[in-house]
């Protein structure tokens, strides 16, 4: 998949595509089945596959220097999206300029002008341009007049009808129901990022830890995980790694920013410096703390022999 961080100079091949456009934070099913029909238009066209999102995420520069409430950073989003087929992904900037362009610029500058749509997908719920003033109706007219289809897509409901969305599968995470957001993504979450050296306790007390920190994702409840890890070089899996978890700030000694700290089963090396995806796979405990090491090193292993429990369920 080709990524594109702008809409000067977009080659020719890529132009005339059938293209989803939306923020996509998650690429949960509803994401995935919009696109996924994306997809199947553009195969009865002959056409490429794009998807269009906006980085930063329209929220960041409305409110900015907040807590991060973004299930997917942009690498991981391009990941998923890469892997429903995309040609081309378009992840344009959301600055001042893009904020105040009205719904006719957006049309005209970027979707016209710019990438040569030759057909939109967009939810039925979609709004656009300054003060959010287009919606699918704006659009649809504005396709009419410009030569491109527009194709509105209907949101889907998961078993037993409940609505699919990245509000409900935050909340999930911030509960403690990881398999409750698995259930809405298709997948489970997982955060991403580097290795990075922390105070090597763990390894003292014979388990060695992977630390990594969430910048720029949400941070899930605080507590236990049973995680499945997957080392990763340039984006591609090298070795995947059952393990146990703990997010938070250690009530023991106390860390002034919360870590995600992984714990691999059955693994020997030096991942500092490595990248890591981490997925949630179950929420053991809260956070406690304990009278000493000893306390603290049980309740590890009774830690450790639930995580591989309940993953070795949950393939």
């Amino acid at each position: 998949m080709k990524i594109f961080r702008h809409t000067r100079d977009v080659p020719d091949a890529y132009k005339g595509a059938v293209v989803a456009l939306g923020n996509f934070d998650g690429v949960h099913l509803g994401h995935q089945a919009l696109i996924g029909h994306a997809r199947k238009l553009a195969e009865e066209r002959g056409a490429p596959l794009g998807v269009v999102a906006f980085e930063p995420h329209p929220q960041e520069f409305f409110h900015p220097g907040g807590e991060s409430f973004r299930l997917t950073p942009f690498r991981v989003k391009a990941r998923l999206i890469a892997g429903l087929g995309a040609d081309a992904m378009f992840a344009l900037a959301f600055d001042a300029e893009m904020a105040a362009r009205s719904a006719q610029d957006f049309v005209l500058d970027v979707l016209v002008e710019g990438l040569g749509v030759g057909c939109v997908v967009v939810g039925d719920d979609f709004q656009f341009g300054k003060g959010r003033s287009g919606n699918t109706t704006v659009l649809a007219y504005m396709g009419e007049m410009e030569g491109f289809g527009v194709d509105i897509f209907h949101p889907i409901a998961v078993a037993g009808g409940e609505k699919i969305s990245s509000t409900r599968i935050r909340e999930a995470l911030k509960s403690g129901r990881p398999a409750d957001a698995a259930r809405l993504l298709g997948h489970w979450w997982a955060v991403q990022g580097r290795v990075e050296h922390g105070d090597a306790r763990g390894r003292t007390i014979g388990v060695p830890t992977a630390n990594m920190r969430l910048d720029d994702c949400l941070k899930p409840a605080f507590g236990v995980y049973a995680v499945r890890a997957t080392i990763l070089d340039d984006d591609h899996a090298v070795a995947t790694h059952d393990g146990v978890a703990n997010f938070g700030i250690r009530p023991m000694f106390e860390t002034n920013v919360p870590l995600l700290e992984s714990w691999l089963f059955d693994f020997n090396g030096d991942l500092y410096g490595k990248h890591l995806s981490v997925e949630l796979i179950a929420y053991l405990r809260p956070e406690a703390k304990f009278d000493g090491l000893d306390a603290l090193k049980a309740q590890i292993a009774k830690d450790a022999e639930q995580a591989r429990a309940v993953l070795s369920k949950a393939r």
